[in-house]
């Protein structure tokens, strides 16, 4: 494996982002799901970097925060949109050539831009980032995001060592699955989909705060919301979906920039629901526009959401209590934003 320069290294990283990229083949469909046939003529099929780690850095990167990527990446055509589109984008993208290729998924998406996702995770089981190659970033960053690529669960020692605080996106995690249970006890912000547990969804948060050192979880449920759970919380808090800024085309990386406006609310200190509304709109922002990770919103777009002043946040120290009845209803939405 080598290693690709693509970018200046910046002399400090509000977010490192690790893992999480690939390519994206979104696929035009008519209804969710698919009736069965030999074949189905649909509109023009688009091909572009996608994935998490790819969308959270875009993200944080349109909002003004300093941010770096590392991963594997393929010496192959995907690999090389990848590094297309992230460049001049101001993410510093640190790859290690990887001989196993770039990841990639076929996503179906629906006229009112649900999808259904075929993944491509590709890398093998014994996949490890060398510590030369993300230490010297690690150590320069504020916070660091891990993508559930099976080789970053072995970057936590290290970031535990250094004192960085450290966020997971679990996707939709139905609280049993195993491989995605490293991620979500050793991370300090918890994000998930409700879509695995379904209304299993408050116990799972539950757990994770009980089991885990996350302070907060937050569960998006798409047009329905998001949920946030704190320790100070005896049952989840309804944070309302955003109305998006036109029509909802596809929500391919809505989640990803739900996290990416939750952590730049959260680097400037706001409290943890004014975060989850900035993600909030972040996500409804996405919705809008075809393709993944194509036009991630910037702070022009968040301008208006919450009160100019930030406030601190508060440390949150106690376990949860058992016994919660569930969550709150959300109220009837229009449209499908967020947290995809």
């Amino acid at each position: 494996m080598t290693f690709q320069q693509v970018s200046e290294p910046y002399d400090a990283y509000d977010v490192l982002v690790v893992g999480g990229t690939g390519v994206d083949t979104n696929v035009p469909v008519g209804a969710l799901p698919v009736p069965p046939a030999d074949s189905h003529p649909v509109p023009p099929i688009h091909e572009g970097a996608g994935h998490t780690g790819t969308g959270v850095a875009l993200g944080c990167a349109a909002l003004g925060l300093a941010t770096g990527l590392v991963d594997f990446l393929g010496d192959d055509h995907p690999g090389s949109l990848v590094r297309e589109r992230l460049s001049g984008t101001g993410v510093d993208f640190r790859p290690l050539i990887s001989p196993h290729g770039t990841r990639r998924a076929v996503n179906l998406v629906s006229p009112d831009g649900h999808r259904m996702s075929f993944y491509d995770a590709r890398d093998p089981h014994d996949l490890r980032m060398p510590p030369e190659h993300y230490l010297p970033v690690l150590r320069r960053a504020r916070h660091v995001h891990l993508s559930i690529t099976h080789f970053a669960r072995f970057l936590y020692d290290d970031i535990e060592e250094l004192g960085i605080p450290v966020s997971t996106d679990l996707h939709d995690w139905d609280g049993l699955t195993e491989h995605h249970r490293d991620f979500a006890l050793r991370s300090d912000l918890v994000f998930l989909s409700t879509a695995g547990a379904g209304e299993r969804i408050s116990d799972v948060m539950r757990d994770i705060l009980r089991m885990g050192r996350a302070e907060a979880v937050v569960a998006t449920a798409g047009a329905g919301g998001a949920y946030l759970l704190t320790s100070n919380d005896r049952t989840p808090r309804l944070v309302p979906a955003a109305v998006p800024p036109g029509p909802v085309v596809d929500s391919n990386g809505a989640g990803d920039a739900f996290t990416a406006g939750f952590l730049y609310g959260r680097l400037a200190g706001r409290p943890l629901e004014d975060c989850a509304r900035l993600g909030a709109v972040a996500g409804a922002h996405a919705c809008t526009t075809r393709g993944t990770h194509t036009s991630p919103i910037d702070t022009d777009g968040l301008h208006g959401v919450l009160p100019e002043a930030p406030v601190a946040t508060v440390t949150l120290p106690a376990p949860p209590p058992v016994g919660d009845p569930g969550l709150p209803e959300p109220p009837e939405p229009e449209v499908s934003p967020a947290g995809a």
